[in-house]
């Protein structure tokens, strides 16, 4: 299904980015990943001119692009000591970074091409203190069904919102596991196995969605004594 196709995925080197990254190589697509961390392209998506760059790169090695993947992490720091700098930079990483990734790359994306977008559970819920990620995850979440229009008849735009997924292979139990009605702490692969599916001719029909893949946890609610919680006084 991917194989002879070009997949682009932002933050590919660690984490859910990773699994995603190897998810596509692993159905035989060619992976281009630009991260801080040591890749194929190191760079930041923070920075217009690393963006220009790996595109530049991308389209002289590769011609063409089937799936853009944005998925690099955002700065989480809160009101107490997020600075008007770190904010900004923040939203660039998060929102800025896709939409110019995906207009330097739109050009050149080749038949059947989709996008899909990295958000959160905290584009629709937060802790107190992440303000600079959660409204970077926001606004991507916004930013794909504008794009989902935009690009009609060129390409499908969706956005995946990842509740608490474990990177490190912990295995959680008792009342991390209970408040999901799934029963357990998502895995980097849950959400791989989404971009997957959404990045196919299984899901033809769907552009500007935004897909919550959280084991159920936003949908249930938790007081003092459910699910092994206790309120701490």
């Amino acid at each position: 299904m991917f194989s002879g196709k070009v997949a682009v995925v932002t933050g590919g080197a660690r984490g859910i980015g990773k699994a995603i990254a190897q998810a596509f190589r692993d159905r035989g697509a060619t992976v281009r990943v630009i991260d801080l961390l040591p890749c194929d392209f190191c760079g930041d998506v923070g920075k217009k001119e690393d963006l220009e760059a790996f595109a530049r790169d991308v389209v002289s090695r590769q011609g063409q692009v089937h799936f853009l993947i944005n998925n690099a992490l955002p700065l989480m720091k809160g009101l107490d000591e997020c600075t008007y700098e770190e904010f900004n930079y923040a939203l660039r990483v998060g929102v800025s970074a896709p939409f110019y990734l995906t207009k330097l790359l739109a050009p050149h994306f080749g038949e059947g091409a989709a996008v899909v977008n990295i958000s959160s559970s905290r584009d629709r819920m937060s802790q107190p203190q992440t303000e600079s990620y959660t409204a970077a995850k926001g606004g991507i979440a916004a930013l794909t069904h504008a794009l989902a229009v935009t690009l009609r008849e060129k390409a499908r735009v969706n956005s995946i919102s990842p509740g608490w997924i474990d990177t490190e292979g912990t295995v959680y139990t008792g009342p991390d596991a209970a408040q999901h009605p799934a029963g357990r702490v998502g895995t980097p692969d849950d959400i791989a196995s989404a971009v997957l599916f959404l990045c196919s001719p299984q899901a033809s029909f769907i552009t500007g969605e935004n897909l919550c893949i959280d084991g159920g946890m936003t949908k249930q609610m938790i007081y003092h004594g459910d699910c092994g919680w206790k309120l701490d006084l």
